[in-house]
C-alpha cells in the first residue's frame, strides 16, 4: 500500500515499498523551445523558463533525497542549432553561474561541470572554474551540469587520455579495465546515476551518460522541461521505489 502524506514544502510524497530513493538523478531536460513555440515566443524564453526551474528543482532535491543531480544543458550535437540560439545560450548559462553563485554556496550546492570546455568562450570556462572552485565543500547536494558534453566524445577522451598513458610508459596495456577508463572519464569519481528521467515525451537518451547509465532505472515523462514541478519529480522516485534492480542477477526463489 502506499500512504501519501504532506513533504517538504508543501509536496505530496509518496512512502513507497522501498526504503532507497535514488541518491543520483540525471534529467535530460528537453522541450524548452517546443514549450515556447507553442506559446508563439522566442525559443530562447522557453530556456530562460527552463532556467527557473532548473533552480526550482535544485533547491528541492535534497529534501527528496537525492544527493546528486545530474543535468543535460547542452550536447556536442547542439551546436547545428541556429547562431542566434547557441549565443543565447551561452550568455544564458554565463548568467545563470554570476547570478547564482551566491545562492547556490549559501543553499550548499557543489557544482560542477562535465563535457569538452575547448570550445567554449574563455569567459564562460573561467566563471564554470571558479563556481567550482568556490563550492567544492559543499556537501548538500552535488549538482553536476553537461555543457558541450556527449557521451561518445567523453569515451574517446577517456580512450585518448588511457592511450597516452600507455605509450608513455606509466600505464601498462594490461592496467586498461572498466576501473580506469571510468576513472578517465569527466565523472571519474562521481556514482553512476540511479535513475535517468527525459522530459518532454522523447524516448531516446541522446549521447547522455551512456557509461554511467549502464544499469540506471529510465522514466519517460511527456511534460516539457519548463513545466516540469517538484510534485511530478517526487511522483517519479515514488515509482522508483516499487521497482526490483537486480542489476544482471536472479530473484532467489
Amino acid at each position: 500500500m502506499t500512504l501519501r502524506e504532506p513533504g517538504p514544502k508543501g509536496l505530496i510524497l509518496a512512502a513507497t515499498p522501498s526504503a532507497t530513493p535514488p541518491e543520483h538523478v540525471a534529467i535530460i531536460m528537453d522541450g524548452n523551445g517546443r514549450w515556447a513555440t507553442n506559446r508563439g515566443w522566442p525559443r530562447l524564453v522557453g530556456h530562460r523558463k527552463g532556467a527557473e526551474r532548473v533552480k526550482e528543482i535544485v533547491r528541492c532535491a535534497p529534501d527528496l533525497g537525492i544527493r546528486w543531480l545530474t543535468i543535460y544543458a547542452f550536447s556536442t550535437e547542439n551546436w547545428k542549432r541556429s547562431t542566434e540560439e547557441v549565443l543565447g545560450l551561452m550568455g544564458l548559462f554565463s548568467r545563470y553561474i554570476e547570478r547564482e553563485a551566491d545562492r547556490l554556496s549559501a543553499e550548499g550546492v557543489r557544482m560542477r561541470f562535465i563535457g569538452d570546455r575547448t570550445r567554449l568562450d574563455a569567459k564562460l570556462q573561467r566563471l564554470m572554474a571558479s563556481i567550482e572552485a568556490r563550492t567544492e565543500g559543499n556537501t548538500r547536494i552535488n549538482l553536476t551540469v553537461a555543457i558541450n558534453y556527449g557521451g561518445r566524445n567523453e569515451l574517446a577522451r577517456a580512450a585518448r587520455i588511457l592511450a597516452q598513458r600507455v605509450a608513455d610508459g606509466t600505464m601498462s596495456p594490461d592496467a586498461v579495465n572498466e576501473t580506469t577508463l571510468a576513472a578517465a572519464l569527466d565523472t571519474g569519481g562521481l556514482p553512476d546515476p540511479d535513475l535517468v528521467i527525459r522530459t518532454s515525451g522523447e524516448t531516446r537518451v541522446s549521447n547522455f551518460l551512456p557509461w554511467q547509465a549502464a544499469y540506471a532505472e529510465y522514466e519517460f515523462t511527456p511534460t516539457l522541461w519548463p513545466d516540469f514541478s517538484p510534485q511530478e519529480l517526487a511522483d517519479i522516485l515514488a515509482r522508483f521505489g516499487g521497482r526490483d534492480r537486480r542489476f544482471g542477477g536472479a530473484v532467489a526463489l
